[in-house]
């Protein structure tokens, strides 16, 4: 175990919201920050935050955010002597690791070893085999086996079979196969799209499990051994396999399923070695066996609902812990508390084949109120571009009961305006409504039948605009006369005339 070493001066190696959030924890600890931006973030809101911004080069991620030693040149210049890689772009990256620490700098995360070998599923799967972890049958594909060898495989995992890219994730390099004959054009296709997406056409079988739900349980492991599981995760509101909705607790998970999925999770990090936060992912199937899909090395983008529950800062213990610090509530985690619940709104049209949405955001309404907490990097007269992932602002609802948890988030997504561009909201609040989710029967397919809007809401738009126009104008114009003894503001006037109520 290293002696601690204190962090001083923090660069964020992102952008977005998980910019923003990591920020904002360093600054309640007392570290100054560094932002880094592309030309196309320029005045984006974590820039503003830090306490410096760093330029690191054009739009792309490949001539900025993927820019290792453009971001190692970053932290020398400005002095920093740690950097948060947040999620996505290079956080799950054992080079950048590497690079970091090659630097004399501190990165807030696991150790290289530990990404890479939960970095590559196939690898990720040897490395707990030998742990007690349930894991989906499956095996692996030889490219040089061909079309007669992959038969051969798919035959002893059985159908219905998935098709998986060992390299990356977020649906990438995946197919489904019900029959023998799919099997060499699924195999072929999925490594193609692996290439292109991870640079890696490695590919593997993996049973294919009916009716299944995504959980996940996230781990927090310091340098003094302390290896402690802080409960599930409900992801299992997908679309093209990207989490839409996140709840806490899962509806299905019993506290015997709760405390082995945890025992598993935590076998698992320390089967890798693995310090700082992270996550492991299971599908829990009908019967509610679980197996093990993942591990993720980073902070999770719903990382927000466990924090609710639990009262623990989870990016404030990552910055702990790569100060060689012992995790701040000591040896067993606190109880947790009702229920969170976390929605991703995202520019895309979720009605037209979640087709991405761009523009320019206009007066920007975000609710608040009890139990509702925003993360999110949006203002108005910001541009929303194709550059980037597409997601603006995740809404929380924190609530002593599932009940009331949705009922708030609904009541907040109401609130909700975000004028320029098209929201997956009206998606959201559909699901929320759906028997399914209500009843918390519900799997990944969910989205897959979610009920379509109605087929004439288009031609009712008309409509509704000719009867606004016509109530407009015959409406009375004069303003309601003040109670007796009280004069009426030209304000008070103007908020009864328009709303019809007292003013």
């Amino acid at each position: 175990m290293s002696a601690p070493r204190a962090i001083r001066k923090l660069l964020v190696a992102n952008r977005g919201e998980i910019a923003v959030r990591v920020i904002r924890a360093a600054h309640e600890l007392g570290i100054r920050t560094v932002a880094v931006y592309s030309d196309a973030d320029r005045t984006a809101l974590h820039v503003r935050g830090a306490h410096e911004a760093v330029r690191l080069g054009p739009a792309p991620p490949a001539e900025s955010y993927l820019r290792i030693d453009r971001i190692v040149e970053a932290m020398e210049r400005t002095g920093a002597d740690a950097v948060h890689p947040g999620y996505g772009f290079l956080s799950e990256r054992a080079a950048f690791a590497e690079a970091v620490e090659a630097a004399g700098k501190v990165f807030v995360g696991p150790p290289a070893a530990a990404m890479r070998a939960m970095g590559d599923k196939l690898s990720a799967r040897a490395a707990v085999a030998g742990s007690g972890v349930p894991l989906v049958p499956g095996a692996p594909l030889a490219p040089e086996a061909g079309p007669a060898g992959w038969l051969a495989a798919a035959r002893e995992v059985g159908f219905p079979l998935m098709v998986k890219a060992s390299a990356g994730g977020g649906g990438k390099g995946m197919r489904r196969v019900a029959a023998e004959a799919e099997v060499p054009e699924a195999v072929r296709r999925a490594a193609s799209e692996a290439v292109t997406a991870f640079g890696d056409g490695t590919v593997y079988l993996e049973r294919y499990l009916e009716e299944p739900r995504h959980v996940e349980v996230q781990v927090l492991a310091d340098a003094q051994g302390a290896v402690l599981a802080l409960g599930e995760r409900e992801c299992s509101v997908q679309r093209r396999h990207q989490k839409v909705i996140e709840e806490s607790p899962s509806p299905v998970v019993t506290p015997d399923l709760r405390e082995a999925m945890e025992a598993a999770a935590c076998a698992a990090a320390r089967a890798c070695g693995y310090r700082s936060a992270g996550t492991v992912e299971f599908l829990v199937d009908a019967r509610r066996r679980f197996y093990f899909l993942e591990m993720n090395t980073r902070i999770q983008v719903e990382h927000p609902i466990t924090e609710e529950r639990y009262g623990v800062d989870l990016v404030k213990e990552q910055l702990r812990i790569a100060q060689g610090l012992p995790l701040s509530f000591g040896a067993r985690p606190p109880e947790p508390r009702g229920h969170a619940i976390e929605a991703r709104l995202c520019a895309e049209d979720a009605d037209h084949g979640f087709l991405p949405s761009t523009g320019v955001l206009g007066a920007v309404q975000l609710p608040g109120g009890p139990g509702i907490r925003v993360d999110g990097h949006v203002y108005a007269d910001q541009e929303v571009t194709l550059h980037y992932d597409n997601l603006l602002v995740k809404l929380v609802a924190h609530a002593p009961t599932r009940a009331e948890a949705i009922a708030r988030l609904r009541r907040a997504l109401y609130e909700t305006r975000l004028p320029g561009v098209t929201t997956n909201i009206p998606l959201i609040l559909r699901t929320l409504d759906d028997p399914r989710f209500v009843s918390g029967r519900y799997d990944t397919s969910i989205l897959e039948h979610a009920a379509p809007p109605p087929a004439d809401s288009d031609d009712l738009v008309p409509v509704v605009a000719a009867a606004l126009a016509l109530h407009r104008r015959v409406r009375p114009t004069s303003v309601p006369a003040a109670p007796a003894g009280r004069s009426l503001s030209a304000w008070r006037a103007q908020g009864r005339s328009a709303w019809g109520g007292p003013a």
